[in-house]
């Protein structure tokens, strides 16, 4: 298997570094040969070549089996307006360049963790839902797009052809096939000329999967669900900016942004990241949630190399780690906190000794 690891700013760094460390100690367990090379991409692209997502860093992320991201985002570049060049416009090159059409966020709460959650924990013990994002449409990259010569007044728009729509709903509907069989698409169709094109789409698909409830539900309502009745999802496919509000907003059931890893399909190499951003004030001081990067790869034997054993095997390092109290003061709850090293060292440790 050939990775290429993009660690990118900030923490991003120290937290794929424990990545890494559990995925050799996988590797070298069950006798994979690991291939894995590092590149530039988001700040620290900028820095060395001017460009957040350099040609030399496409070229190695075509030619691996999968993608292992950390993070991107420095505040020199958030603090100042005339910055001709953003590191988030190498994340949404990247995306555009590699096809990585689908965005997927597991929404799961961990037993120990359900005091951390802002919700009442019999609303969220056993939520187990999978969101799907599409990545690489709608208003984010939709044209025209700009603001009037004086400056006051902005535009964006919202385009999606079939062909983006077809592949992603199709896309979910097979992993509502491989789950609970319940798809809720979640649109604007009753306001937006675009979310009727998803509603009339998913329903000719729907009828290919008879197997599956398929509900249709308004992004407003959808919002107020996922905080009322999280167990009411299994999966939840949405466009593109939709799912980027809606899935920062179910991050949270678990109790953690560290928590939280993700997979973005493509269709050359897909990608795997944790949600959290690069939290620059934490950089360098080992204090950072590793767990969202570690499970991101466990995700990634999962759905790249199609290794579900692999994969369950980190989960259960993970699982261990936060039985055993190793964990960092984020989720700590006033016990012990250990060094973000110090969790990737115990994760790999596990894998390795049980």
């Amino acid at each position: 298997m050939n990775i290429a690891v993009l660690p990118g700013d900030g923490i991003g760094p120290e937290v794929v570094e424990q990545a890494l460390k559990a995925v050799k100690a996988v590797c070298e367990k069950k006798g994979h040969k690991l291939n894995y090379d590092f590149g530039l991409v988001g700040a620290c692209a900028i820095d060395k070549t001017g460009d957040p997502y350099p040609a030399e860093t496409h070229e190695l992320c075509m030619k691996s089996d999968a993608v292992l991201f950390g993070a991107l985002g420095d505040p020199k570049y958030d603090n100042d307006p005339n910055a001709k060049v953003r590191p988030e416009q190498g994340l949404l090159k990247m995306r555009k360049s590699l096809g990585l059409f689908a965005n997927l966020r597991p929404v799961l709460t961990f037993p120990n963790m359900l005091h951390k959650s802002p919700l009442k924990s019999e609303l969220v013990d056993g939520v187990d839902f999978m969101c799907i994002r599409e990545l690489t449409g709608g208003l984010y990259f939709g044209r025209p797009q700009g603001r009037s010569e004086d400056g006051n007044v902005a535009y964006d728009t919202c385009v999606y052809s079939r062909e983006e729509v077809e592949r992603i709903v199709r896309l979910a509907f097979d992993f509502a096939m491989m789950r609970r069989k319940h798809l809720t698409l979640v649109d604007k169709a009753n306001v937006l000329c675009s979310s009727r094109l998803w509603r009339q789409v998913t329903k000719e698909i729907e009828k290919e999967y008879p197997e599956v409830t398929t509900d249709y539900m308004f992004v407003d309502n959808a919002a107020m669900r996922i905080i009322q009745w999280p167990k009411s999802f299994d999966v939840l496919v949405t466009e593109n900016l939709f799912g980027d509000i809606l899935t920062d907003e179910a991050s949270v059931i678990t109790g953690s942004l560290g928590m939280s890893p993700s997979a973005s399909i493509g269709l050359h190499t897909s990608l795997f990241e944790p949600i959290h951003g690069s939290y620059p004030q934490a950089a360098g001081k080992n204090i950072a949630n590793p767990i969202a990067t570690v499970l991101s790869a466990a995700m990634m034997f999962e759905y790249a190399f199609k290794l579900k054993e692999e994969g369950q095997m980190i989960r259960d390092a993970v699982t261990a780690s936060m039985a055993a109290g190793v964990v960092t003061e984020d989720i700590a709850n006033g016990a012990k906190a250990y060094s973000t090293s110090e969790v990737g060292d115990w994760i790999a440790g596990y894998i390795k000794n049980n």
